[in-house]
């Protein structure tokens, strides 16, 4: 059964895996993972970006140029999803290849923090920007990394190896890098800040 969930495929490094499509209601990319889709035999209800990657534009499916270097092709994708209604956004391809691509992907789930529910995946895992209590599920040895983004005050754990007491986290001070979930369900909570959470398989 179909959900309002959207598959964002970006440039990155592409998924070795893909997901059930089926779970999905719109599939799209910007114009520069298109080429992925086209080799995977999986039609997009639409790509966008400013289509200097391709030499032809597709007749098929609908092509929304978006021109604007002020903004990434990224931000401009989730523009139009949220101008279209959509608002549960599972992002693959958002890392590897480049890493300021990748630092400026998180800078751009932050943006849209308060309007988009974003979570992205890769073939590590995945991780995403946390709310303020997040409870996660199914959770029990796997590799769980907390990273403030810059900074984040007050937070407190259940269910990890090295438990977080009312504690800050700031870049370039102290982060929550490679714990460990000892328990299935995880419990994180905190009082200000940015935080990702990072999960891997």
């Amino acid at each position: 059964m179909k959900t309002n969930k959207v598959f964002l495929l970006l440039n990155g490094e592409q998924p070795k895996k893909l997901p059930i499509f089926s779970n999905y209601e719109i599939i799209c990319a910007t114009d520069g993972a298109y080429q992925y889709l086209l080799e995977n035999k999986i039609t997009p209800h639409f790509i966008s970006g400013d289509f200097d990657s391709l030499e032809t534009l597709p007749k098929e499916i609908e092509a929304i140029e978006t021109p604007d270097q002020n903004f990434t092709d990224f931000d401009k994708i989730l523009q139009i999803l949220f101008n279209r209604g959509y608002t549960t956004i599972d992002v693959f391809g958002a890392s590897g290849k480049e890493q300021d691509h990748f630092l400026g992907n998180l800078n751009t789930a932050i943006e849209w923090e308060n309007k988009l529910k974003i979570t992205f995946f890769d073939n590590h895992g995945s991780y995403f920007l946390a709310d303020k209590k997040t409870v996660l599920q199914n959770c029990k040895h796997k590799i769980i990394s907390l990273v403030p983004f810059p900074e984040v005050l007050a937070i407190t754990t259940k269910g990890l190896q090295y438990p977080l007491n009312n504690e800050d986290l700031a870049f370039g001070k102290r982060i929550g890098t490679r714990n460990k979930a000892i328990e299935n369900e995880v419990e994180i909570s905190f009082k200000s800040g940015n935080l990702f959470i990072f999960i891997n398989n």
